[in-house]
């Protein structure tokens, strides 16, 4: 799952990132309202936390601007205590949560992934597709009776086809799923063809039908047929 976190405070910025960074998540991030405008108009988020008073622009017109171009990414509002109104605003805006500096890590993390669970899987931690299932909160992943091992990235990948049951995902947003904003880098899709192969190969190695079908030139998609 992919994070936008828009905050002008480079100590709490650095922390928050930190954080959901050890929880698995792909953290981008903005000091200003400037950079983050740009984010939010060229890519897509799964999540947006985002401090209201910027030094240059309101993340109250953040909210706007994600709302009209990708409505269905989660917001939560950071707000200092004496600012009801702005939260307020930001709620009706479309926010789904807000959390008040300052703040405990732990809170937000819990937050972070109780909005996920909210938008994704209708609030269950444990998902299931075919005879494979993924547990948001712990990062198992059992492939028929058989607890099977992945990478970060390889996670990242099979929880955003959860994410996307029968839905073709391309090679360009698998890519800029995994690195996000930094894809430009990369020479080729190679890695993720390779990150793609090696779910296969661990998933079939329990005994399981491989879900992730090839779409010719396009991409891939979760499916059971």
């Amino acid at each position: 799952m992919k994070i936008l976190i828009v905050e002008d405070n480079l100590k709490l910025l650095e922390s928050i990132t930190e954080v959901l960074d050890a929880e698995g998540f792909r953290c981008e991030t903005s000091a200003n309202f400037r950079i983050a405008d740009e984010k939010v108009f060229l890519y897509d988020y799964d999540i947006l936390i985002v401090d209201i008073n910027l030094p240059d622009g309101s993340g109250l017109d953040l909210i706007k601007e994600i709302k009209i171009h990708h409505p269905n990414t989660g917001i939560i509002v950071i707000s200092a205590r004496n600012s009801l109104d702005n939260k307020l605003e930001g709620l009706e805006l479309g926010a789904d949560d807000y959390i008040t500096k300052p703040f405990d890590m732990a809170e937000l993390v819990a937050r972070v992934k109780a909005l996920l669970r909210r938008r994704n899987f209708s609030g269950n931690n444990i998902v299931t597709f075919g005879d494979i299932s993924l547990n948001t909160n712990t990062r198992e992943v059992m492939a028929g009776n058989q607890q099977i091992d992945l990478t970060k990235s390889e996670f990242a990948i099979l929880l955003f086809f959860f994410s996307n049951p029968k839905r073709v995902l391309t090679r360009e947003s698998i890519a800029e799923h995994i690195w996000g904003d930094n894809m430009d880098l990369a020479d080729s899709f190679d890695f993720i063809y390779s990150h793609i192969k090696n779910l296969r190969k661990k998933i079939t190695a329990a005994g399981v039908e491989d879900p992730l079908k090839a779409v010719y030139g396009i991409g891939y998609k979760l499916d059971a047929n």
